[in-house]
């Protein structure tokens, strides 16, 4: 018997199904406010079981890519209340993914073309933005040498994803995911070659967690801890993630640490399909024996071995990303063995207007296109 297509209790949150849609920098909102073409791109697919929207700046400052809609505005709130009321009128349920993007970013983006913000004020090695170039024109942009944060502005940016998730909930979002994954600000402080403070977030492992946990316990007592997920990478090597000394200590350090709070969820990134390495093998194991909660994995799966990892208990739910570009109703395709289209890949980001966003048709349109 499928697992795939069973209900699931996300911590009192009923979902119809395991499968998640996992979040994707689409780079459609001209404004960086989300607006009706957002709304219907997130309706189309309301019938996964969970929708982890894109990756929301929680400033100006945390914004590393043209484009992509922020939730440190009022507009931007309103933008959003849109989205969920029509996921939720097509019985969905939704996420926002809360980013700040640290180093990985560009003057251009930054207020008053400040230098962009990390753990420490060394550039990411192969960082790109998407920016504005030099001749005025938007496109991929090495990222910016950064500053490093002081002491005191750490409390800062944890107060920014405060006012972020309180803005989420009064959008009408069921929870937020907090982006500590793929080389961006919490991963920053988390790596011991990024991070080469001498403060309280620096050093030891538990300094360099305090941020992300900060934030996380910061988080949850404005909304409750059942309304916050986070986003981890293990072994990332995005954008100048390098190995370090205890890297696997580091982890499983997070992963207990994550087991007290017990939050929502936790959601792995395994990179090896967006361009990165995946983790090394049996580690996953060991992070799921230390961490009990609810576990969600995003990393090149298909049906078939979204199944397998259901089967062998090893997650609870599957997050799948590139298949739900070109299938809005990815959950009824796998369930029912309809044919699974494939996004070219220049409908990955940017864009305007319906071509390559809200245009993919549904099996049923297919076929009645198909019967004209």
């Amino acid at each position: 018997m499928s697992q795939l297509f069973t209900p699931y209790d996300l911590a009192g949150l009923t979902l119809p199904n395991r499968v998640v849609m996992a979040p994707m920098t689409r780079s459609r909102a001209m404004t960086g406010v989300p607006d009706e073409q957002t709304a219907l791109y997130y309706a189309q697919r309301a019938s996964a079981g969970l929708l982890i929207t894109e990756g929301a700046p929680v400033s100006q400052e945390g914004n590393g890519y043209l484009y992509t809609p922020g939730i440190y505005t009022d507009e931007q709130e309103a933008g959003w209340a849109k989205v969920t009321k029509a996921v939720h009128d097509r019985g969905g349920r939704i996420f926002v993914q809360l980013w700040h993007v640290g180093r990985v970013s560009h003057v251009s983006l930054q207020p008053g073309a400040a230098a962009p913000v990390s753990a420490s004020a060394q550039r990411g090695e192969g960082a790109f933005s998407f920016a504005i170039g030099p001749d005025g024109a938007p496109g991929q942009q090495p990222a910016s040498t950064p500053r490093a944060l002081e002491t005191e502005e750490v409390a800062r940016v944890t107060a920014d994803f405060v006012a972020a998730a309180k803005r989420a909930i009064r959008a009408g979002f069921d929870g937020v995911e907090i982006h500590g994954a793929n080389s961006y600000l919490f991963e920053q402080f988390l790596n011991a070659g990024s991070n080469q403070r001498e403060d309280r977030y620096g050093g030891s492992i538990e300094n360099r967690m305090r941020f992300l946990l900060e934030t996380i316990d910061a988080v949850a007592a404005e909304i409750g801890m059942n309304r916050t997920g986070v986003r981890i990478s293990p072994f990332g090597r995005l954008s100048g993630m390098s190995a370090f000394e205890g890297e696997a200590e580091t982890w499983l350090a997070v992963a207990e640490a994550l087991e007290d709070r017990q939050p929502a969820y936790v959601h792995l990134s395994d990179q090896l399909s967006i361009g990165g390495e995946a983790m090394p093998a049996g580690f996953p194991s060991q992070f799921c024996k230390t961490f009990t909660g609810t576990l969600i994995a995003a990393g090149g799966f298909t049906q078939e071995t979204g199944e397998q990892a259901l089967k062998d208990g090893a997650l609870d739910l599957i997050a799948f990303g590139k298949p739900f570009i070109a299938n809005p109703d990815l959950v009824e395709r796998m369930q029912n063995g309809w044919p699974i289209n494939i996004a070219p890949r220049d409908a990955f980001y940017g864009g305007t207007g319906t071509a390559g966003y809200t245009d993919f048709p549904t099996w049923d349109q297919e076929r009645d296109e198909t019967n004209e």
